[in-house]
């Protein structure tokens, strides 16, 4: 594969492993008691975005690795996944 295929694979899973560590260590304003006027009470106190951030790209960066590992080192092969239409079946 080529690397603009690995940088895709990144993007996406990067995005997905976001959305699966955004709710770690949330604590609403209504959990806090803090609860500003004109806020919703279920907006995070803290979202400490960078944190996640930094995590996401590391989680996305390790899983986009292993893909590559599986990719480059012949465990797994494209022919071995079923495809709809195959032109070298009769």
């Amino acid at each position: 594969m080529q690397v603009g295929t690995y940088l895709a694979i990144y993007f996406i899973v990067w995005w997905t492993v976001l959305f699966a560590v955004l709710p770690w260590g949330v604590r609403s304003q209504a959990e806090a008691g803090t609860t500003e006027p004109g806020t919703d009470p279920g907006a995070p106190t803290r979202p400490l975005l960078l944190r996640k951030v930094i995590a996401t790209s590391l989680v996305a960066a390790c899983v986009t690795a292993g893909i590559f590992w599986l990719g480059t080192s012949g465990v797994v092969r494209l022919e071995d996944f079923p495809m709809p239409f195959r032109t070298d079946a009769r």
